[in-house]
């Protein structure tokens, strides 16, 4: 396993500048996943990783190498790929042998390999079989056994689950975990899946627009995002965010009052605009001060998640427990708990006020387990 270093790398196509300043140190045996919507830059990241594309300037390295002008094959690294890439007219065996058979390693060292990694990946059953045999996730594993034979420090990994169904997503996620707590290897895992993201890896670098807008552990992401491009992102469904303005301990929307607990906010917090985030699960449909009226309910089973419309026409999302299902129609009044209310600068990607310490977070676990069930 080795620590891979990003430094304030930039990449141009053309005129085009596809990442601007990009900075991440990821820890030796760390699973880090790059996160962002199509365009963001996470998949020109690893490819400039795996020596496939060069940073116009900036530099990378791996185990204390920089590998800026270092081949892909001398980089020590394998990487996974979303079309799993398999020969067709070999073997799983031959198809995880390959890259040892091109290294000139001897038939029999070969084949200790092999048996090894399929072991691992409980592959020995379907060692004989051809890809076209394969399901799409034994396909999956053996494109991962292919990338374990070899050993190397470091593993990239170019959004291996998308084309698995849900099931087989889900299942994937926890071989993936496991595989990772059992080589302890450095693995870099691009997707655009914030479930898969917030799930599996240790750190997410959340990007966008070819910039990094935050890197750090699931939990701090989810509770603290940094901005309100994070906030939206991340999270199913989504945070909700509010256009007003706070007006001493209350923030005001469409002459509508809501309580913050504006204590809990530094300084830099002043009377006037300001956008308020809100997760779902943190909007009750009762006891609140907020006039709504309810436009839609889906029922999820465990769960309804509730659209509702405030004064202005402003919609948001409620995340409520199974139990009595509220009509289309109905009016409440909701409430947002104190708590867990975020507030952004204004602006399209305004950032977040930082606070003294936020009276409550939301468990991971909890996190993840609402996550799989939606």
């Amino acid at each position: 396993m080795a620590e891979v270093v990003l430094k304030d790398i930039r990449k141009e196509f053309g005129t085009f500048v596809a990442l601007e300043r990009l900075n991440v140190a990821i820890n030796a045996g760390e699973f880090v996943a790059l996160l962002g919507p199509s365009g963001c830059g996470k998949s020109t990241t690893l490819r400039m990783l795996a020596g496939l594309d060069f940073p116009t300037a900036g530099e990378i390295s791996i185990d204390g190498r920089v590998v800026n002008d270092v081949a892909p094959g001398k980089r020590d690294i394998a990487m996974v790929f979303q079309s799993y890439a398999l020969y067709p007219h070999m073997t799983v065996a031959q198809n995880i042998a390959y890259p040892l058979k091109k290294r000139g390693v001897a038939r029999p060292e070969r084949d200790a390999a092999v048996a090894k990694t399929a072991t691992l990946l409980q592959l020995e059953p379907l060692l004989n079989r051809k890809p076209r045999q394969l399901s799409g996730g034994q396909q999956q594993r053996v494109a991962l056994g292919r990338a374990l034979v070899r050993e190397p420090k470091v593993f990239l990994l170019d959004e291996p689950l998308s084309n698995l169904d849900a099931k087989l997503r889900s299942y994937m996620r926890a071989e993936l975990i496991e595989l990772h707590r059992r080589i302890g290897k450095t693995m870099v895992y691009v997707t655009h899946d914030q479930l898969e993201a917030m799930t599996m890896a240790d750190r997410i670098a959340v990007m966008h627009d070819g910039r990094l807008q935050q890197f750090d552990e699931p939990e701090i992401i989810y509770n603290q995002p940094a901005n309100r491009f994070v906030a939206g992102f991340i999270g199913t469904p989504s945070m909700n965010q509010l256009e007003g303005a706070i007006a001493g301990s209350s923030f005001v929307i469409n002459g509508e009052q809501v309580p913050i607990n504006r204590a809990l906010y530094e300084q830099a917090l002043k009377d006037g605009p300001v956008v308020l985030g809100i997760r779902p699960e943190n909007v009750s449909l009762s006891g609140g001060s907020l006039p709504a009226t309810v436009r839609l309910v889906e029922n999820a089973g465990h769960e309804q998640i509730v659209t509702v419309e405030i004064p202005g026409g402003h919609r948001l999302l409620a995340r409520e427990a199974s139990g009595q299902r509220p009509s289309v129609g109905q009016t409440c009044q909701i409430g947002f708990d104190a708590d867990f209310i975020h507030l952004f600068q204004p602006g399209e990607n305004g950032s977040r006020f930082e606070t003294t310490g936020q009276a409550h977070v939301i468990p991971m676990q909890a996190q993840r387990s609402a996550s799989d069930e939606s």
